[in-house]
C-alpha cells in the first residue's frame, strides 16, 4: 500500500525544538491549579507542534514555593506516603507539616503526578526547577513570566 501525500504526518525531532525557559510565581496560588499549568508547560501541550511521544515542552522555573496555598482542610487531612524500604518502613507526613518543611518537595510530588509514568515522563520531569523563595539562578536564560 503507498501512502498518498494526504495520509502522511511530519514527525518533528525533539532536539530541532527550540526551548524556552518560564517562570510561574506560586505566591498566593492554589497548590493543584500551580502544579497543572506546570505540567501542561512541561509537556508542550500549549505549543503547536505538540507530538506526545517526544520531549516537545519547555523548562519550568516555579518560584515562592512556599507561600504556595492549601485549600479546605488539606493541610491536616492531606497526607503523603513514602516507605523505607524495611519491613513495616512506611512512614507518613501531613501536607501542612511539608509546606513548612520542604515546600519544594510538595510542588515537585504534584507535578509528577501529572506526568506520564515512563521514560519520557522522568526526562519531562527533569526540566522542572522549584524554589523556595523569589530567588533563582536562572536569569542568564532570560525566562518569560507567565501567569497561573
Amino acid at each position: 500500500m503507498k501512502l498518498t501525500e494526504q495520509t502522511r504526518s511530519i514527525s518533528r525531532e525533539s532536539g530541532l525544538r527550540d526551548r524556552q525557559w518560564v517562570v510561574i510565581d506560586a505566591s498566593e496560588r492554589a497548590l493543584g491549579r500551580v502544579a497543572s499549568r506546570a505540567a501542561s508547560l512541561l509537556t508542550g501541550k500549549t505549543r503547536p507542534d505538540y507530538t506526545p511521544n517526544q520531549d516537545t515542552g519547555d523548562f519550568v522555573v516555579i518560584i515562592n514555593a512556599a507561600k504556595v496555598r492549601l485549600t479546605g482542610s488539606k493541610t491536616l487531612s492531606k497526607v503523603y506516603y513514602r516507605h523505607t524500604g524495611w519491613p513495616g518502613g512506611i512512614r507518613t507526613t501531613a501536607a501542612g507539616k511539608m509546606l513548612d518543611a520542604k515546600p519544594e518537595r510538595l510542588l515537585e510530588i504534584a507535578v509528577k503526578g501529572m506526568l506520564p509514568k515512563n521514560r519520557l515522563g522522568h526526562q519531562i520531569f527533569n526540566k522542572l526547577k522549584v524554589y523556595r523563595g523569589a530567588e533563582h539562578p536562572h536569569a542568564a536564560q532570560k525566562p518569560k513570566s507567565v501567569s497561573v
